[in-house]
């Protein structure tokens, strides 16, 4: 291995200025024996740089080529495959990994130690060696501190060593001065060696002659050894004449020290007693207000919220370790807890005799609003008790327990005190609604009507509409007379006072909802304030929702019988708005169930006013009483709603119609068209108006299936003319509103009014020229069996000869006394309300002239040449038409 090291050297690396220093024979594992070498090489010039190089043998000859080189620091890991175990694999990981298998463990082991090496000295990079013998590295380690840095191991790392170009001089220089050693070097050998004796014996010479002087030395030494023993006797006379000195400092610095630590005692004392007498010192004018502080007036509320301040401050002062051990601090506490607890009771029984007062205050104040539809106003009373605002909050942290039971004494005053108001509030409306006061004797009668119809009788008012004449057929004779008379009475139209009660209807409960909002707002408000309870946004879990009958959710909040688990102050600002506005729900719901008696189509005003004002109040505060003390009002008016919706279907389904009189426009399809016409003129800009578009597609699809019915169990009028004429007052109807969510059932009901009258149309003209018309049904019978038409006339049974008896039948003299006959039927049918006579008879006079023009085809066709014709044209036909009309 040394003799291929030095070929390598000389033949490839020297060339290169290159050093080799390890080398290992191997070849690739898996794979055919095919040897190589892998050599670790420096160049001999700086910067210098370290390379694996794969040198192999030539196939042409015995020479080595150099293949391929890798940079060392490009090479990341060298896996030795086992640590323990020899074994002769091992890996390299440049680009990628190169798998070797070395001749021998030992080369590959000299290998990798070299490789260790190199890095360590040339290479800041740490190169992983993975399965590696720590051993094998820790061999590798010079002995030197500085070695692995200077590279003093390359000896024995390298064999081989050149000369550098100073020792190649040197050589030079004395060769030359022997010019023989070339040729005799025993001689060279010999001179050499008799100058190396020449220079020995001088050496021991020198080391003779220089012995006096060490002897001279050793002298100077011996006394300055005396003089250092002179010196440290006088040190130690020095020492313990300084130990008594010592002794006297130490005593005065241990009396130094005891002054300060007293002197320290002393200031954190004083610190200690200021801080006590400072943070626990309440003033005599706090300590007088707080035992006979005026509560009534405002400068005494002011005193003694001041004092209840210090008070708190006091005994919330944070004492440092053993303070609560000090007699003083603890009469003190106590002092302070009774001065807390008396004034605690005295501010407590001063506040519940504020709200006994008001409740008498504000009764004296009811008969003056029972008249007038308005709520008395409690800011007076507001205003007065936030001055306590401050001592109810220095009360809700020092004495909880009389803070709680001032607000139930507050909640129960004051929800007596509402209750009797909103109560008033509420039989005003009802009044109003109901029109039994005096304000109504304008119309006494029959507001008086209303109330016996509403309160005497068990008929129902059910859905379509409301009006006077509507409820008069629900109710007895005797009552349809008194609403008769009444209506002459007041020369005014049923019409007219359904537009006139529901208008004042909307107006009341408008109002009621107005004057509802701003007290349950201020009385919140106040709650907040007053209690010091902060208002957050929406809390989760205290609004459940509840299924209206279309499927839909709206919110309801819990009964307000069951108390909800108090878990913030949110909670307990709703609880005590539940507690004491608890009659408003039942008061709304009743006013409801008033007004849908009425007229179930107060439900639509209902709907829309309520959802406004849930609509403003959730955008104030979405989980406050009000949003949803609404809401659930809300959830009762939908119901109604579409009760009213669902009776309206109903009444379509139970109509029934006379057999002996025409059928004319539907009762349902006229009441549709008031329903559309009073709900848009309410639901304009409406939050809810997807109600309303629900609404519409069940009524509509109401509507056409009962006509459909009704046109089917009709016997007077034939079932063309009721579809017609329903379909287009139901199309009038939707272009004249523009309903957008009804646009389809528009375009059904055009093309139902146009295929109806068509359909009614060629049936009508089948009579007036029956004969012909069957006589040119069997002619085009016999050319759908496959006759040619050109043949038709030698059919027997429609020769020419038959052709002209039909034809002489109707001349145009019968022609237009069938015409005139066909009117006069056509006006029977018809109904005068949607005036479609006029319609029918121009599209019966087209019918007619496109079946004359049919017939004359015809005859060209299968009679060519025969020179028949009709007894009449179609100006003949135009004049007969309009003459007819005319003289109708």
């Amino acid at each position: 291995m040394t003799a291929i090291k030095h070929a390598l050297q000389r033949d490839i690396f020297t060339p290169n200025d290159e050093r080799l220093l390890s080398i290992v024979n191997v070849c690739k594992a898996g794979k055919k024996k095919k040897n190589c070498f892998l050599c670790a090489t420096v160049t001999t010039e700086r910067p210098v740089q370290v390379k694996v190089v794969k040198v192999k043998k030539s196939d042409k000859g015995d020479f080595y080529k150099r293949q391929i080189a890798w940079a060392l620091r490009d090479l990341a890991v060298v896996d030795a495959k086992d640590a323990i175990k020899e074994n002769p694999e091992f890996d390299l990981h440049f680009e990628k990994i190169y798998k070797w298998v070395a001749s021998s463990t030992a080369e590959k082991n000299a290998f990798i130690s070299c490789i260790w090496k190199l890095n360590q000295r040339y290479l800041r990079k740490k190169i992983d060696f993975v399965n590696v013998s720590s051993q094998l590295l820790e061999e590798s380690v010079p002995s030197g501190e500085n070695q692995s840095v200077t590279g003093g191991d390359e000896e024995a790392v390298d064999e081989y060593q050149e000369l550098n170009a100073r020792e190649e001089q040197d050589i030079e220089i004395m060769m030359e001065g022997c010019e023989y050693a070339i040729s005799n070097a025993e001689a060279f050998a010999e001179r050499l060696s008799r100058e190396l004796q020449v220079l020995d014996g001088a050496n021991i010479q020198s080391i003779m002659a220089s012995e006096k002087q060490v002897n001279i030395l050793m002298k100077l030494l011996d006394e300055a050894l005396k003089e250092v023993d002179q010196i440290e006797l006088k040190l130690s006379s020095y020492e313990e004449m300084l130990q008594s000195v010592k002794e006297q400092m130490d005593q005065i610095s241990e009396s130094n020290h005891l002054i300060h630590l007293s002197n320290t005692n002393n200031v954190k004392l004083l610190s200690e007693i200021e801080f006590l007498v400072n943070h626990m010192d309440l003033a005599k004018g706090h300590i007088k207000a707080l035992q006979d502080g005026d509560l009534s007036s405002s400068r005494g509320i002011e005193a003694c919220t001041n004092a209840a301040d210090a008070l708190l401050q006091c005994m919330n002062v944070a004492l440092r370790p053993g303070h609560d051990m000090l007699l003083a601090v603890e009469q003190q506490q106590q002092r302070f807890s009774d001065l807390r607890e008396n004034f605690a009771r005295r501010l407590a029984s001063h506040l519940n005799n504020v709200f006994v007062q008001q409740g008498h205050d504000q009764s004296s104040t009811l008969a003056q609003h029972s008249i007038e539809l308005t709520l008395p106003n409690h800011h007076p009373f507001h205003r007065d008790l936030l001055r306590y605002a401050k001592l109810m909050e220095w009360l809700k942290s020092t004495d909880y327990r009389k803070y709680e039971g001032l607000t139930k004494n507050y909640m129960d005053y004051l929800s007596r005190l509402y209750e009797r108001e909103i109560k008033d509030f509420f039989e005003v409306a009802k009044i109003k609604m109901t029109g039994t006061t005096k304000e109504s004797k304008k119309f006494g009668q029959r507001r008086l009507s209303l109330v016996v119809g509403l309160h005497g009788s068990s008929g129902k008012l059910t859905g379509s509409t409301s009006s006077l004449n509507k409820l008069s057929v629900q109710s007895s004779g005797n009552r349809r007379s008194q609403s008769s008379s009444l209506l002459d009475m007041g020369n005014m139209s049923a019409s007219d006072l359904d537009v006139a009660d529901r208008t004042k209807f909307d107006k009341i409960f408008e109002q009621v909802l107005s004057e509802l909002e701003p007290l349950c707002l201020a009385e919140q408000d106040f709650i907040s304030k007053f209690f010091k309870l902060q208002q957050h946004q929406s809390m989760p879990g205290t609004v459940t929702e509840a299924e209206d009958t279309d499927g839909g959710t709206l919110s309801r909040q819990h009964n307000a019988g069951t108390p909800l688990p108090v878990s913030s102050e949110k909670d307990m600002i709703r609880q005590m708005m539940i507690k004491i506005f608890r009659c408003i729900e039942p008061e709304l719901n009743n006013l409801i169930a008033l007004g849908d008696k009425i007229d179930s189509f107060n439900s639509l005003y209902m709907l829309v006013k309520m959802s406004h004002h849930v609509w403003t109040a959730q955008n104030v505060d979405p989980a406050s009483f009000l949003s949803t003390t609404l809401g659930n009002v809300l959830v009762t008016v939908k119901r109604n709603f579409d009760k009213c919706i669902s009776n309206q279907i109903r009444q379509m389904e139970e109509v029934k119609i006379s057999k002996k009189s025409k059928v004319g426009i539907l009762p349902f399809v006229a009441e549709f068209e008031e329903f559309a016409g009073l709900a848009e003129s309410i639901f304009k800009n409406a939050e809810r108006r997807g109600d309303l578009d629900k609404a519409y597609t069940k009524l509509i699809r109401g509507v056409f299936v009962n006509v459909e019915k009704v046109a089917n169990e009709s016997q007077k009028t034939p079932r063309d003319v009721v579809m017609m004429e329903n379909f287009h007052h139901i199309f009038a109807t939707l272009s004249r509103l523009k309903i957008s969510c009804l646009e389809a059932e528009k375009k059904e009901a055009k093309q139902k009014y146009t295929d109806h009258l068509q359909s009614y149309v060629i049936y009508s003209l089948g009579q007036p020229l029956e004969k012909l018309n069957h006589f040119f049904e069997g002619v085009e019978a016999r050319v759908a069996q496959g006759i040619r038409e050109e043949e038709v006339s030698y059919q027997l049974a429609f020769n020419k000869q038959e052709l002209r008896k039909v034809i002489k039948e109707y001349p145009g003299k019968e022609v237009k006394k069938g015409l005139d006959n066909l009117y006069k039927k056509v006006d029977k049918h018809l109904c005068e309300e949607e005036n479609l006579l006029q319609v029918v008879w121009h599209s019966m006079q087209d019918e007619f002239i496109r079946q004359y023009k049919h017939f004359e085809g015809l005859i060209a066709r299968c009679y060519p040449g025969s020179g028949v014709t009709m007894e009449f044209t179609i100006q003949d036909i135009l004049d007969y038409c309009s003459s007819i009309a005319q003289s109708h």
